[in-house]
């Protein structure tokens, strides 16, 4: 089996053997820097809705609560400082470049991209560190996480509602859309790159036309 078919398989297992515990503690490494896709973890939670097995209220609560307990985890390791997470990051299985990249993005935008990073893949797990290293306002960090990864969890529940025993279907699509939306980041990156070297050639071409 490859990485995506044996994180999916013990994700289930995990929620078969834990039930609502199962759905918590898998958000809550969801919500770190643990590599556990919610996409592989709430479409089966939907599933098992389905069946009658879980109440769509409780996995609601668990999947949310798993997510702020992340966060506030990893939010605890930013207010560290960027030192010490980048130092021992390594360690945790943190990718310096993601990281960087997640702290400019978060600089840029603000507290409202708390809210926006939990659609976005590869972000949404790093996010909290640097709202951590900002000291961004602790009420304002939980509800932004918990309106954001609501809606994403629940989103992905639903899916696994509709999709019945097809399920696992959810996984091929939402990482198709991953692709589209990381190849746009980059694309967005490369602009930047782009207009700020072109910024900085323009005096340089300018200064031969000043000369008498």
């Amino acid at each position: 089996m490859g990485i995506t078919e044996t994180l999916c398989h013990y994700n289930t297992q995990f929620i078969q053997s834990c039930s609502y515990f199962g759905v918590f503690v898998l958000m809550a490494l969801e919500s770190m820097i643990a590599p556990i896709p919610s996409e592989l973890v709430m479409p089966f939670a939907g599933f098992l809705i389905f069946t009658g097995h879980f109440d769509p209220w409780a996995v609601m609560i668990a999947s949310s609560l798993g997510s702020i307990a992340g966060s506030l985890l990893s939010y605890g390791l930013g207010v560290l400082g960027e030192p010490v997470v980048y130092r021992y990051g390594r360690y945790l299985l943190l990718n310096q470049h993601h990281l960087e990249w997640t702290n400019k993005f978060f600089q840029r935008h603000g507290g409202m991209t708390i809210f926006i990073a939990r659609f976005i893949p590869v972000v949404r797990h790093l996010i909290s560190l640097p709202a951590g290293f900002a000291r961004m306002p602790l009420l304002r960090f939980i509800i932004y996480t918990l309106a954001g990864a609501t809606m994403w969890n629940m989103f992905l529940v639903y899916c696994g509602v509709r999709l019945k025993e097809n399920w696992r279907v959810i996984q091929q699509y939402t990482h198709i859309i991953d692709y589209f939306v990381v190849a746009g980041m980059l694309a967005a990156v490369a602009y930047l790159v782009w207009k700020i070297k072109s910024a900085q050639a323009k005096p340089g071409a300018a200064a031969p036309e000043e000369t008498p």
